[in-house]
């Protein structure tokens, strides 16, 4: 399972990057709006840093704006992934860009009909709200499993992208769910790496040399 960053914030990205386990980044208006820059701003910066996928998000709710903000996003470097909420006008749009040859990331998607029009639309990436389906008493892994489970059976080569993920739990369980790839917060992928005995067993071995130099 890939592992993408679900920041826009440049030294967070900057930092991770550097940890060598980061493939990609995801980005949304709301992450965007805390940088206090425009989204092209940001968007060319991360590309500066990042060699993998790059999702920006189209404002638009229109198949015909969704396509011309879809364009202009992607010539702002090869690697930007153009994000398109799962609605009609959105589906319209994807294949579109499919043909294109632009890469789309459907997102806002929380269901398994959902994740089939988009798959079925050309989408490059599908992206599930686990935790956003928790919130609400459903099973956000259960859909990624069967999302899998789905795109396997029927051969589609797009990828699932498991967003929305809160916590060290959602990532194992989507891990072992078959995601392709769990987009991530940053506070999350730095727990990923602590474990208490990670530091036990690290703060005795140190003691133990020293103690050998005695």
């Amino acid at each position: 399972m890939k592992i993408f960053m679900d920041t826009a914030n440049v030294e967070e990205i900057r930092e991770l990057n550097e940890w060598g386990i980061v493939y990609g980044v995801t980005t949304n208006p709301s992450l965007i709006a805390k940088t206090g820059h425009s989204q092209e701003d940001i968007i060319k910066e991360i590309c500066q840093i990042v060699d993998g996928p790059v999702s920006a998000e189209v404002i638009s709710t229109e198949c015909i704006g969704m396509v011309e903000e879809a364009r202009k996003l992607s010539k702002i470097a090869p690697n930007v992934v153009v994000k398109i909420p799962c609605i009609v006008e959105g589906l319209k749009a994807v294949r579109i860009l499919s043909a294109e040859c632009i890469a789309t990331n459907v997102t806002l998607v929380f269901s398994l009909a959902q994740a089939l029009l988009a798959a079925s639309a050309g989408a490059t990436y599908v992206s599930p709200f686990v935790g956003r389906l928790d919130d609400i008493g459903e099973d956000g892994v259960q859909l990624v499993e069967d999302m899998v489970n789905v795109f396997r059976k029927y051969e589609f080569d797009t990828e699932i992208i498991a967003a929305s993920i809160r916590d060290l739990e959602h990532v194992d369980r989507v891990m072992l769910a078959g995601a392709d790839i769990a987009t991530i917060p940053t506070k999350v992928i730095h727990e990923m790496i602590e474990h208490k005995l990670t530091d036990a067993g690290l703060k005795k071995f140190l003691l133990d040399y020293e103690n050998s130099k005695k």
